[in-house]
């Protein structure tokens, strides 16, 4: 065997998986783990497949012919960076160092500087898919300097998911990549949280059992909402519990956990003035979740509405949760869409937003059948201000907004917390309205601060002694 050219630092789950599918899409492939017991235990589950081990760094990138393309995957943070200096002094100019880990895309920016200061070149590179995508393909966000994404096309081509169409393609300059998986998990957030609260609400109000749920799920995923969430989910429901009785899902504890992600979209949001209420409550949501022994004393301390057992039409209600999930659906990936396009006015990354839908249709977490018609609305207009200003979108919206509206009232007349349905639609009206009630913001900072105002009668900046 010829030396490989692809090498892979770190094989735990995910490392592991994605050297399988590197492999055996054609490309010999060095490895290496810190742990050398972890590279054995590797090599002989692979036995004689095109793999070349290394004991160390320096003979891991012996191993290999340049340019080489070395793929990170450990955890992100300071072990990326200790793996890059450990690298710097050991590769040769031109060689190409990737990180495929869930980095803050600053620090893909500060490491693609570095390396490149070093004659080396780096690239941020967003993987989405889990294991499943790591080892039969994922969809692929590179992003980092163009000449080294040339070099590495055929490779992240061959690895990416198909929908039929490659999974992937070049995202941007230096932390574009690892940007837009960020936005990604983001809008998975609120995907996740908006399933979670139709869920609730069939539980809770119509009293629907799992065996129920999954056929409901399955349903559902026949239509437009299928996805990938939607087809696990409804798997999660037929789950019976091995070690307890009835169903798994009603023994998981209802405390999500989180990586940071979620929070690090809200906060850069924040930072660019752009509102994503639905992604930001999904995270708000996930800490609500995480303070578990507080909620059980407030449960003994506060009480809901008294409410009466549904009395409606429960095929109506399984209806109008369905429309709600959906149009909170085109909120979420509005507002992600709204994120990335302001991002990439701020960093100068010329985001094709049609191709980063067409990229996540495969592979990935929030691939979906509706993933579609969003890269069909870019497609038509690159500058589409908000996806839900695209004409198919607004028909969209005006057949399910109604009923998203009902679930969010019946939800709160029963005390059933609603937060990305809610914010959902508060998103929608303030878009909406002309004339929000903001005008009054402004006369209060200029009463207690000076901060001035602007009238909508004449031009100009004023302040008022009130």
């Amino acid at each position: 065997m010829e030396k490989p050219r692809v090498g892979m630092i770190g094989l735990a789950v995910m490392g592991s998986n994605l050297a399988q599918n590197i492999e055996r899409n054609g490309f010999p492939c060095a490895v290496y783990n810190r742990t050398h017991e972890v590279t054995e235990e590797f090599m002989t589950h692979v036995k004689g497949r095109n793999f070349v081990a290394s004991k160390s760094l320096e003979e891991f990138v012996a191993s290999m012919q340049s340019p080489r393309q070395i793929i990170i995957m450990v955890k992100a943070g300071a072990p990326v960076d200790a793996v890059i200096d450990s690298l710097l002094p050991l590769v040769s100019k031109g060689d190409i160092i990737m990180d495929g880990g869930n980095s803050y895309f600053t620090d893909t920016q500060r490491r693609e500087k570095k390396c490149k200061d070093a004659g080396v070149h780096f690239l941020g590179v967003g993987i989405s898919g889990g294991e499943e995508g790591a080892l039969n393909g994922a969809s692929i966000m590179p992003g980092g300097p163009k000449d080294a994404w040339e070099i590495c096309a055929s490779l992240f081509d061959k690895i990416s998911a198909k929908a039929p169409h490659p999974c992937t393609t070049y995202i941007g300059p230096d932390g574009a990549g690892h940007y837009v998986k960020m936005v990604h998990n983001g809008i998975e957030y609120g995907d996740m949280q908006l399933i979670a609260e139709a869920y609730d609400l069939l539980q809770n109000v119509i009293g629907c059992k799992p065996d129920e749920l999954s056929e409901i799920f399955t349903s559902w995923n026949q239509g437009v909402l299928s996805s990938f969430l939607i087809e696990i989910t409804a798997k999660i429901f037929k789950k019976k519990d091995t070690e307890g009785q009835g169903y798994l899902v009603d023994s998981i504890l209802d405390a999500a956990g989180q990586k940071g992600t979620g929070k690090w979209t809200a906060q850069v949001s924040l930072d660019l003035g752009v509102a994503i209420p639905t992604l930001a409550s999904a995270v708000d949501a996930r800490i609500l979740s995480s303070m578990k022994s507080e909620r059980v004393k407030a449960s003994n301390e506060f009480s809901g509405p008294a409410v009466s057992a549904f009395s409606g039409d429960r095929k109506q209600f399984i209806q109008a949760v369905h429309d709600a999930l959906y149009c909170s659906k085109i909120m979420a990936y509005a507002q992600g869409m709204a994120n990335l396009s302001a991002a990439s006015k701020e960093h100068s990354w010329n985001l094709r937003l049609d191709e980063i839908a067409a990229i996540w249709e495969g592979g990935c977490i929030i691939r979906a059948r509706f993933l579609e018609q969003i890269r069909a609305a870019y497609k038509r207009d690159p500058n589409l201000a908000n996806l839900m200003l695209d004409a198919t979108m607004k028909k969209e919206i005006a057949a399910s907004l109604p009923n998203l509206r009902k679930v969010v009232q019946i939800a709160i007349e029963r005390g059933l917390p609603c937060l990305s349905f809610a914010t959902s639609v508060a998103y929608f009206d303030s878009y909406r309205t002309a004339n929000l009630p903001q005008n009054l913001t402004q006369a209060q900072r200029d009463f207690f601060g000076a901060h001035t105002y602007q009238r909508k009668d004449k031009p100009g900046v004023f302040h008022t002694e009130w």
